[in-house]
């Protein structure tokens, strides 16, 4: 049974950083697609980033792109959003998500949401004024 358990949310100022977690169990982790997805109240949930710990392709949303920064601890099958300079309008609850097979996620894109299968149950990040 595939797990993702995220970790790492919270409060903090506009400006500030913050570092989101994903552990994986019960996958082939180099066979799978792992994906950061968010959801702000009233909006849909939009792919963050996303990563290829295969090969080491990234792909990252151009409303984070320099600000956001994913990466992978193959061994501990954990994979990381580091999240700077962070605004107001990145508050929302933030999603780890998972799907076998390298399409789902490219340099230049990530699938929509509803293609990914496995899911974590979601850590709240808000950043105040």
């Amino acid at each position: 049974e595939v797990q993702l358990v995220e970790s790492g949310g919270g409060l903090v100022q506009a400006g500030g950083s913050l570092k989101l977690s994903c552990a994986a169990s019960g996958l082939a982790f180099g066979d799978y697609v792992i994906a950061w997805f968010r959801q702000a109240p009233g909006k849909e949930r939009e792919g963050v980033s996303c990563m290829r710990s295969r090969d080491g392709t990234t792909y990252y949303a151009d409303s984070v792109k320099g600000r956001f920064s994913i990466s992978s601890d193959n061994a501990k099958k954990t994979v990381s959003l580091q999240m700077d300079s962070l605004q107001p309008d990145d508050t929302a609850v933030y999603y780890c998500a998972a799907e076998y097979g390298m399409s789902y996620c490219t340099s230049t894109s990530i699938y929509i949401a509803t293609e990914f299968d496995y899911w974590g149950q979601g850590t709240q990040v808000t950043v105040s004024t």
